[in-house]
């Protein structure tokens, strides 16, 4: 059942979420969003549809492909498990990138050297890309 106690109208929720409203038909059009609509036809999103997109902005910024979006919002979908387990696997691959990458900054804004890239203890945060070569 929607929630309808407060049918905003989709220009009011374009602009509390900051996007385009070409962003949420486009939504609607892949089956994210499913807005009631109003005695003239207009779409009406009440609380339960802008829950929906805080998990969709929230989850494409954490990466995820609106696919992937679809399959965590839909918990009758096939291989469901294995969709979101992979993003999980993705997460944790990214978070540890980032890890590496702020490790490496952090010692870049401490270190003395002329050419960064020459020190050391800066280039032993890029060993194992450089292992590859």
């Amino acid at each position: 059942m929607k929630s309808s106690a407060h049918p905003w109208s989709v220009g009011e929720v374009a602009a509390r979420f900051d996007l385009p409203t070409n962003v949420l038909r486009h939504w609607e059009s892949v089956g994210l969003l499913r807005p009631d609509r109003d005695a003239a036809g207009r779409r009406r999103y009440g609380e339960d549809e802008v829950v929906r997109i805080a998990v969709i902005q929230r989850s494409k910024a954490a990466g995820m492909s609106l696919e992937q979006i679809g399959v965590l919002l839909d918990d009758g979908s096939a291989g469901r498990h294995q969709v979101l387990q992979a993003h999980l696997d993705d997460l944790d691959r990214r978070m540890e990138e980032m890890k590496r990458s702020r490790e490496m900054t952090e010692h870049a804004m401490g270190c003395r050297s002329h050419d960064i890239a020459t020190c050391p203890r800066f280039r032993a945060g890029v060993a194992d890309v450089l292992a590859r070569f």
